[in-house]
Formats: C-alpha cells, sequence, structure tokens
C-alpha cells in the first residue's frame, strides 16, 4: 500500500513531467498566440492549373516548403505556409527548411523540392500541384528517414486575415476555419496524428521543440493565431489541402482531390500548361528555354480567375507589405505592369490574354473623366488614390498594338486622350512610373506622346486624329527642353534627368527623393534609366546624342557591373543590414537602400537592338537569366555590392528578399527575346516610330 505522502509525490512528478498529456484533454490553450506577417517575398515557385474550375494558387518558399496560397482569387491569400519538420523520437526535431533545400522545375512547370538532412539521416522529396478540377493544393511527399517521424505544419491565413482561424480535428483531418473561408487538409494515407494550437504557445513545432514528439493533441483551437500540425503515417504520402465555404465543403474538396488520386491530377495539370504553352510561338533560339517557359507560365498564371484579364504585379508580399491586412499591394493590377505583361503576351503568341487584360482595364477606367486608377484589386475597385499619366496612355498604347478600331474600344480611347490633353500642367504627372514623386518625366512624356499618337491613329474623324498629333508634336519637341541638363555634375554634355520639379532641367531645384533618402537634393544630380522609354516607344532614335550621353551617365552613377540601379539615392530596398524596408523612414537617414533591377537590363537590351548591337543584348539577356533564383523566378531587385554587412548567402546578383517573381520583370525577358530574334523593339508603335524616327 502506498502511503499518502508517495501519492502525492507521484501525482506531482506526472504533473511536472507530462503536462501535455493533461493539457491535450481539450481544446488549446495560449491563444490568440503570436501574430506573425507572411513569409519572405522570394519565392522559388509560383504556379496554378491552368483550369478556371480551380481557383487556388501557390507558391514555393526558398527556404522550403509552400508559402502563401491564394483562394478564391489571386488578390486573396489565404494561406500563410504549408512546410515540414522531421523528429527522431528521442528528444529533437527540426524543421525541414533548415535541411540542404533544392528546388527544381520541370519543363511541364511542375515544381519540386528535395529536402536532404546535412547528416544523411533523412530525405524528404515533395512535387506540388494544383487539381484542375477543383480548389486543392496536392502535394506527393516521400519520405526516408529510418526512426523518425515527418509533420505537416499548417498555418491558414484565411480571407487574407491571419489571427482570426478556428480550428478542429474532424477524423484524420483538419479543419480551419474563419467567417467566410475554411479549409481542410487530409492525406492519404490518413494522418497518423493531429493538433490544433496557437503560435508560439500551443502549435504542434512548439511542442516538437520542446522534446521532439507530438505530445499535444488538441481537438480544436478557438479563433486566433492557428496552427495546425500532422504527423504522417506513411513514407509516401498524398497530402490534400482543399478549401471552400465552409469546414465540410472544403473537406469535401480534400477528399475529392486524393479520391482522384497525384498521378492522375499531376498529369492532368501538366497537360494544361503543356497545351497552353504549345499554342504559344516556339521560344526564340536567343533565349534559355526552360527560363522562357517558367516567364510564360508566370505571366499566365498572374491572371486571375474569376476576373480575366486582371494579371497581378506579383504573388507575394515584400518587406513592410507582408505585415499588413489586407496584404497589397503587389497582387493588386496596375496599369503600367498590366501594359507590360500584355505586351509580352503578344510578342510570345497570346494576344487573347493581352486583350482581356485591355478589357478589364477599360472595366476600371474612371467615369467621367477617362483616366485609370494607379491600382485596382482583382475585381476592379480601385485601392490607391494616385495618379499616374503614363498609366492613362499606356492602355491607349495597347489598343492600338492589338488592332483594336471598334466603336467601343474608342470610346474609351477617346476619353484617356482627352483626359490628357486636358490634365491641368500636362505632360507632367503627379506621379511618374517609380510612383513617389510628381514633375516632367522623361518615361511619363514618352508614354504620353505615344498615347497620343496611338489615339491619333485608332481616331475615326481627322479632326480629333490632328488635336492629338499636334500636342504629341509639341511635346516631342519640347521633351528635352523639359528634362535634359546642360548644367549638372555628372558630365559637360546635356543628359536626361530622373524629372524635373519645374520644367528647368538648368535649375538647382531641390526636392527630397523619399525612402530615407535626402531631403533636399538638386535635380541635376538624380538620374535614372527611364529616358530610354523615349528610345523604346520611338520617340527618339537610339544615335540621339543625349540618349547616348545620358547611357554614360547611368552606367558611372547607378552601375554596378552587370546590373542597374532604378534612380540616384535609391532607398526602396532591404536596411543595410538586410533587414526588411519598412516605415517610418526619415529623410537624410540612408536607412534602406534599393539594390539592382534586372528588368532594367531588359530595358538597355531593347535599346541595344534599336542601336543595332544584337551582340550586347544578348548579353542583357543573359545577365537577366543569371538574376533568376531558385525553381527559375525571376525577381525584382538582385543583391548589388553593398550587401549586407557580416551575413552570408547574399551574393551579387542573386535575388534579395524584394518580389520574386516579379511579372514585370517575367515579361521583360520575353519581350527582349523576341526583340532579339526580330532585330527590332516588337512592341514599338510603328505609328510613334514612323512619325518621329528617320527611315532606317
Amino acid at each position: 500500500m502506498r502511503s499518502p505522502l508517495l501519492a502525492a509525490v507521484l501525482v506531482v512528478v506526472l504533473l511536472v513531467v507530462t503536462p501535455s498529456v493533461a493539457l491535450a484533454a481539450g481544446a488549446a490553450p495560449g491563444g490568440p498566440g503570436i501574430s506573425e506577417q507572411f513569409l519572405p517575398a522570394d519565392k522559388s515557385g509560383f504556379g496554378t492549373a491552368r483550369a478556371a474550375t480551380s481557383p487556388v494558387w501557390l507558391t514555393v518558399q526558398r527556404e522550403g516548403g509552400l508559402g502563401e496560397i491564394y483562394y478564391p482569387d489571386l488578390g486573396t491569400p489565404s494561406a500563410r505556409a504549408l512546410q515540414f519538420a522531421v523528429a527522431d523520437r528521442h528528444g529533437h526535431a527540426t524543421r525541414a527548411q533548415d535541411a540542404v533545400v533544392e528546388t527544381t522545375v520541370d519543363d511541364d512547370v511542375t515544381f519540386r523540392q528535395t529536402f536532404r538532412d546535412r547528416g544523411g539521416r533523412w530525405r524528404l522529396a515533395v512535387t506540388y500541384v494544383t487539381d484542375p478540377a477543383r480548389a486543392t493544393v496536392l502535394l506527393d511527399v516521400r519520405f526516408t528517414g529510418p526512426g523518425r517521424d515527418l509533420y505537416a505544419i499548417y498555418d491558414p491565413a484565411l480571407g487574407d486575415t491571419r489571427d482570426d482561424d478556428a480550428g478542429a480535428t474532424d477524423g484524420n483531418a483538419l479543419i480551419a476555419r474563419d467567417a467566410s473561408t475554411a479549409s481542410a487538409l487530409a492525406a492519404e494515407p490518413g494522418f497518423a496524428a493531429t493538433s490544433n494550437g496557437f503560435r508560439g504557445t500551443s502549435d504542434g513545432w512548439t511542442d516538437l521543440a520542446r522534446d521532439g514528439r507530438l505530445d499535444w493533441h488538441y481537438p480544436s483551437a478557438a479563433a486566433g493565431n492557428l496552427v495546425q500540425t500532422a504527423r504522417l503515417a506513411a513514407a509516401h504520402t498524398t497530402i490534400a489541402l482543399g478549401f471552400g465555404s465552409t469546414g465540410p465543403a472544403a473537406l469535401a474538396t480534400a477528399r475529392a482531390s486524393l479520391r482522384a488520386g497525384f498521378d492522375r491530377t499531376a498529369r492532368d495539370y501538366a497537360q494544361g500548361w503543356r497545351g497552353y504553352l504549345a499554342g504559344l510561338h516556339p521560344a526564340p533560339a536567343v533565349a534559355d528555354r526552360r527560363l522562357y517557359r517558367v516567364s510564360a507560365m508566370v505571366l499566365a498564371a498572374s491572371e486571375d480567375k474569376a476576373h480575366p484579364g486582371a494579371y497581378v504585379a506579383a504573388p507575394n508580399m515584400p518587406w513592410i507589405w507582408g505585415s499588413e491586412e489586407p496584404s497589397g499591394p503587389y497582387h493588386l493590377v496596375w496599369s503600367r505592369d498590366l501594359y507590360q505583361i500584355a505586351t509580352a503576351l503578344i510578342a510570345a503568341g497570346d494576344t487573347a490574354g493581352a486583350g482581356r487584360a485591355l478589357d478589364f482595364l477599360f472595366t476600371v477606367q474612371q467615369r467621367p473623366d477617362g483616366s485609370f486608377p494607379q491600382n485596382s484589386d482583382v475585381a476592379g475597385t480601385p485601392v490607391w488614390t494616385g495618379l499616374q499619366l503614363d498609366e492613362v496612355a499606356l492602355p491607349i498604347v495597347l489598343a492600338y498594338q492589338l488592332g483594336r478600331t471598334d466603336p467601343a474600344t474608342w470610346t474609351h480611347v477617346r476619353a484617356a486622350a482627352e483626359f490628357l490633353l486636358s490634365f491641368p500642367g500636362a505632360p507632367a504627372t503627379p506621379q511618374e512610373r517609380w510612383e513617389n514623386q510628381s514633375g516632367y518625366s522623361p518615361a511619363t512624356i514618352a508614354a504620353e506622346i505615344a498615347g497620343l499618337v496611338c489615339a491619333a491613329a485608332l481616331a475615326p474623324d481627322a479632326a480629333s486624329a490632328s488635336r492629338y498629333q499636334r500636342a504629341a508634336d509639341e511635346w516631342a519637341a519640347r521633351v528635352k527642353g523639359w528634362t535634359v541638363t546642360t548644367t549638372g555634375p555628372y558630365s559637360r554634355d546635356p543628359y536626361f534627368l530622373r524629372l524635373t520639379k519645374d520644367g528647368n532641367p538648368d535649375a538647382g531645384t531641390t526636392y527630397s527623393i523619399g525612402d530615407s533618402g535626402p531631403s533636399a537634393v538638386d535635380q541635376r544630380r538624380v538620374v535614372d534609366p527611364s529616358f530610354l522609354e523615349l528610345v523604346r516607344l520611338g520617340v527618339l532614335p537610339a544615335r540621339d546624342p543625349a540618349v547616348v550621353n545620358s547611357l554614360a551617365v547611368v552606367d558611372a552613377q547607378l552601375g554596378t557591373g552587370a546590373y542597374w540601379h532604378r534612380a540616384s539615392f535609391d532607398g526602396y530596398g532591404e536596411e543595410r543590414s538586410g533587414a526588411a524596408w519598412s516605415f517610418p523612414l526619415p529623410a537624410d537617414s540612408f536607412q534602406t537602400l534599393g539594390r539592382a533591377w534586372p528588368l532594367l537590363n531588359g530595358e538597355r537590351g531593347e535599346y541595344l537592338v534599336a542601336a543595332g548591337d544584337p551582340r550586347g543584348a544578348r548579353a542583357q539577356l543573359a545577365a537577366m537569366g543569371r538574376a533568376a533564383g531558385p525553381g527559375l523566378m525571376l525577381p525584382e531587385q538582385v543583391w548589388d555590392n553593398r550587401p549586407p554587412a557580416g551575413r552570408p548567402g547574399f551574393a551579387p546578383g542573386t535575388p534579395t528578399f524584394s518580389a520574386t517573381p516579379l511579372a514585370w520583370t517575367h515579361a521583360q525577358y520575353i519581350r527582349l527575346a523576341w526583340g532579339i530574334a526580330a532585330g527590332r523593339i516588337v512592341e514599338q508603335p510603328a505609328a510613334v516610330a514612323d512619325r518621329y524616327l528617320p527611315p532606317s
């Protein structure tokens, strides 16, 4: 018989040694848990099935596993992450992303990741697809690790929020839900164990990190920062993450995909992309074939399925944008980015996609003035309130390039052209293409001139055509007077400025750069390469002396060897330490550094095509290709010669934590490849070139 004292001691020991067993009997404690932002924006994969019946998009994290998953449209992330952990049953667990991770993409643009333990004790291979028939992400998981268990750790963010998801176990599946959306995580064979918890307090990884075992098996968790964990039952498992408006609907979706099986679903997924890519022009010989195919897929996958023509800028949230709710602005639709995407689609052979893009722009055109919003969500609702005159002009150019001469199109074109003519102070713009400055921008003026000339070409009456041509001619004659300095510090010869505030480029007018840059810099000290829009759009010849001299200035001021910064004193990028760009950014602090932009290589390459230097253009295309990250994703920015101090893994020319993939960069790669193949700038409007360029 035990003594009362011994019995009391045993009770205390049991409570100390196995608190999880006692706690796991009910709902998860520790709510709402720790709130975290979305994952870093440097993805190594992005995809969706071609079918409109699959309203779900996946992203693959560079460090391993899935990042944000979008549902029911491409503007709504509904999952933060789906990742893996390995435990040895002897007190140790590790996140799979801490192993050696390799991402590959095949000819059918299907992404795979291999995780290898640095000590050779286990190996994990995962293939990712979305089900063409329904809203499910499907994973083929193959694990080798004797004496070890593999866990899936799922972090929902339903409806683009991260702190209001409730979870529960349903049989051997995990259901998450918020007010409008639900998800279901299921597997075949079914999960061996599951748990619902709150991030940082009662979630599965917190449990595994304690002793290498899943001791907590909470059947439910109230609304909060939910994380769901499941132990896989077999070395080869298919995991389904299904979405729906309710928990039962999401679970039915996931189970239907499991019944279809991974092999059949992956085959249908690949067949959809194989058919789309086969319908395009064959890749130009000068392009890297795999990168070209991935670029074409990225552009096509960037179109929302519920709102045709709504191509987002990028499926990610760099820096501060990953902490905001809603999570914009990169998965918004921008008129400028959409123009870049659409012209690449035309070059690649998808004129239907480009046509849908133009139709979408016409649906968001503002009434009654004819302008276009700075950006909109995929449903067409304006989000930011800025006005950028190049974003008003470029849809006109796109309509011309598509040969749209119907009366309905003319109604939209005329409204935009009239807005350009009537806007006070035009061609000066409230914002130029880098978003945060107003004034006389050579890039914006180039777009406005091209827009008016294209409007004249589309006009059904001579009077309208003449008005637009006269204004375009006047601006073309004055663009240098507004934007080329003869008194600047960088050259004795004239060169283009990023912009002027007052239309007087020889004046030392000062302005604040923003993004932690100088608060009062002489406008003659601020240059960027965007004056090349004047050449690309056919307003100035490639050999124009001011253009040629400006290239030398830009190379000296912004060149990094292989790539270019976008503008003098640019601070749109990580902090010097590598920490995220965020607010507030005090002026004159130089707290953040804008790194190099590979899309500028594409623009330089197009210039070289126009200048009759195909070899130089090919070198720029190759430089763009070298900037591709894992999975052949092309980034917004790459590290320059100022990597974060004392931190490894930031080689110059590799993607930063900026938007990767960026649709504009992929579009520029496709367009430059076709420009080299054709020996001309393929999206240069003929009406503009015929009017302003000397005969070739």
